[in-house]
Protein backbone atom coordinates (compact mmCIF):
# COMPACT_ATOMS: atom_id res chain seq x y z
CA UNK A 1 0.00 0.00 0.00
CA UNK A 2 1.13 3.53 -0.70
CA UNK A 3 2.37 5.43 2.35
CA UNK A 4 0.24 8.46 3.11
CA UNK A 5 0.46 10.71 6.12
CA UNK A 6 -2.21 9.97 8.73
CA UNK A 7 -3.37 12.57 11.22
CA UNK A 8 -4.65 11.04 14.45
CA UNK A 9 -6.40 13.05 17.14
CA UNK A 10 -8.92 12.78 19.97
CA UNK A 11 -12.37 14.24 19.31
CA UNK A 12 -14.15 15.26 22.53
CA UNK A 13 -17.54 15.58 20.85
CA UNK A 14 -17.48 12.04 19.46
CA UNK A 15 -15.42 10.67 22.36
CA UNK A 16 -13.25 8.78 19.89
CA UNK A 17 -9.89 8.91 18.16
CA UNK A 18 -10.20 10.18 14.60
CA UNK A 19 -7.75 9.37 11.80
CA UNK A 20 -7.64 11.41 8.59
CA UNK A 21 -5.60 11.14 5.39
CA UNK A 22 -5.28 14.67 3.96
CA UNK A 23 -4.07 13.47 0.55
CA UNK A 24 -7.16 11.28 0.13
CA UNK A 25 -10.05 13.74 0.53
CA UNK A 26 -12.86 12.37 2.65
CA UNK A 27 -10.83 9.43 3.90
CA UNK A 28 -11.50 9.32 7.65
CA UNK A 29 -12.07 6.68 10.31
CA UNK A 30 -12.46 6.54 14.06
CA UNK A 31 -12.01 4.18 16.97
CA UNK A 32 -12.28 3.96 20.74
CA UNK A 33 -8.48 3.80 20.97
CA UNK A 34 -5.51 4.73 18.78
CA UNK A 35 -4.90 1.22 17.54
CA UNK A 36 -8.50 0.76 16.42
CA UNK A 37 -8.57 4.12 14.66
CA UNK A 38 -5.33 3.27 12.82
CA UNK A 39 -6.61 -0.18 11.83
CA UNK A 40 -9.85 1.36 10.56
CA UNK A 41 -8.11 4.11 8.56
CA UNK A 42 -5.87 1.54 6.86
CA UNK A 43 -8.99 -0.34 5.74
CA UNK A 44 -10.62 2.92 4.61
CA UNK A 45 -7.51 3.88 2.63
CA UNK A 46 -7.38 0.50 0.91
CA UNK A 47 -11.07 0.72 0.00
CA UNK A 48 -10.71 4.32 -1.24
CA UNK A 49 -7.73 3.46 -3.45
CA UNK A 50 -9.22 0.23 -4.82
CA UNK A 51 -12.53 1.94 -5.60
CA UNK A 52 -10.82 4.83 -7.38
CA UNK A 53 -8.90 2.35 -9.53
CA UNK A 54 -12.07 0.40 -10.32
CA UNK A 55 -13.73 3.62 -11.49
CA UNK A 56 -10.68 4.66 -13.50
CA UNK A 57 -10.08 7.67 -11.29
CA UNK A 58 -6.59 8.87 -10.40
CA UNK A 59 -5.04 7.90 -7.10
CA UNK A 60 -2.93 10.72 -5.64
CA UNK A 61 0.71 9.83 -5.08
CA UNK A 62 1.91 10.38 -1.50
CA UNK A 63 3.83 13.64 -1.24
CA UNK A 64 6.08 12.25 1.46
CA UNK A 65 6.19 15.67 3.07
CA UNK A 66 5.35 16.27 6.68
CA UNK A 67 2.61 18.66 7.58
CA UNK A 68 3.60 21.69 9.59
CA UNK A 69 1.62 22.39 12.73
CA UNK A 70 0.89 26.03 13.48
Amino acid sequence: MLKYEIILYWNNEDEAFVAEVPELPGCMAHGADRETALCNIKEAMQFRIERARELGRPVPEPKSERLMLA
